[in-house]
């Protein structure tokens, strides 16, 4: 009886041992094997000077200008040993589960095209392509191999972007929509001080698909695609300016975009000429507006209201994720589903880049371009 009573006690212990064990896998996983592809792309150190929060594991570095590889490699403290000149071969030799693009804006689909086939998630910093020819391949690739395809934006993050659009889709507060302003931009690339990677890419129109346009235009175009909740407009009108063509010789300085749904339009001013960094918004409906003033402040004013109200929001007030690969660890592990119009998604993004090639072939002729 005695032993029978210490073998039914010893299985008991060794039960609770491997539910706690795997209870703790299950709340603390395994670090993502993470690359990254490119590191010319002047906000690389957002993923290189992250706090290790224990969901990323970095495995590899993919960079063909080693020079600046290695000077990356004594700047943010990883090992040099991390780094590759070929993608493919460290995509087989690190085998990561995802990869983050901080190469130009042109080196996205090359990228999609090497991680695709191998199962690999990719999230790449914004906009998603150059062109709608690029867009659409990388779409083909993600559906053939299941793949997460992800673009990233500051302005995602912003707790004063999600508390925007819940206002905003509250019908009751400013009515249906009637115009959306986006403003985005900075004083130009050199003006801040880019390095010098950054800038030739950035600069050149096949890199980087144009200038300001490219650069700042998607902001608005993405956000308008999330307010829309997908939709397409019916067209899109747009000039663009060379303001200083001693610095930017090869591309605009300059563009505005008015994008135009059936009861609704949207005016993207896209720059390299602003007084200061910005990237703010204009939602007016019918019966009053919401002014997102930066990350976490926003003005509002309804029907009924004889003053202007100021709300400071935080990822306190509302859900949003302040870190995007903290957001993109969960999008990998099933913790969360992307709507499919979501900031991040493939889908936003795909209409993004029809908006902005629409907006440059307007530049081109000087006409309206219609969807169909």
């Amino acid at each position: 009886m005695k032993n029978i009573l210490k073998k039914a006690l010893l299985f008991c212990f060794l039960t609770f041992i491997l539910f706690t064990e795997m209870k703790a896998q299950s709340t603390n996983p395994k670090p993502i094997r993470l690359a990254i592809a490119g590191v010319s792309h002047g906000h690389i150190s957002f993923i290189l000077e992250r706090p290790d929060k224990g969901d990323f594991q970095l495995v590899g570095v993919y960079e063909p200008n080693t020079t600046m590889a290695f000077r990356y490699a004594q700047k943010y403290g990883f090992d040099s040993k991390l780094i590759y000149s070929d993608l493919e071969k460290m995509l087989d030799q690190v085998k990561p589960e995802a990869v983050v693009a901080f190469g130009s804006i042109y080196e996205h689909m090359a990228v999609v095209e090497a991680c695709a086939p191998r199962g690999i998630d990719v999230m790449m910093e914004k906009p998603l392509a150059v062109n709608i020819d690029h867009a659409k391949r990388m779409e083909e690739l993600a559906e053939k191999y299941h793949i997460h395809l992800l673009t990233d934006y500051e302005t995602s993050r912003y707790p004063s972007t999600a508390k925007s659009f819940q206002l905003a889709n509250d019908s009751s507060f400013i009515g249906n929509l009637t115009k959306v302003i986006m403003h985005d931009g900075h004083q130009g690339p050199k003006e801040i001080g880019v390095n010098k990677e950054f800038l030739e890419w950035l600069t050149d129109p096949v890199q980087n698909g144009g200038g300001a346009l490219m650069d700042f235009g998607c902001y608005g175009a993405n956000l308008m695609t999330y307010l829309m909740k997908g939709a397409e407009p019916i067209s899109v009108t747009a000039i663009a300016m060379h303001y200083k063509p001693d610095i930017y010789p090869k591309v605009e300085d300059d563009a505005t975009i008015i994008v135009t749904y059936p009861e609704t339009e949207c005016i993207i001013q896209a720059s390299w000429n602003w007084p200061f960094n910005r990237k703010d918004m204009e939602i007016y409906g019918k019966s009053g507006y919401i002014k997102a003033i930066n990350g976490n402040e926003i003005r509002i004013k309804k029907e009924g209201m004889n003053d202007e109200k100021v709300i400071h929001v935080s990822a306190k007030d509302i859900q949003v994720y302040e870190d995007p690969f903290s957001y993109f660890a969960d999008v990998i592990r099933g913790k969360i589903q992307m709507p499919d119009y979501g900031l991040y998604s493939l889908k936003n993004n795909l209409t993004v880049v029809k908006i902005l090639d629409a907006a440059k072939e307007s530049v081109k002729t000087g006409k309206t371009i219609r969807f169909k």
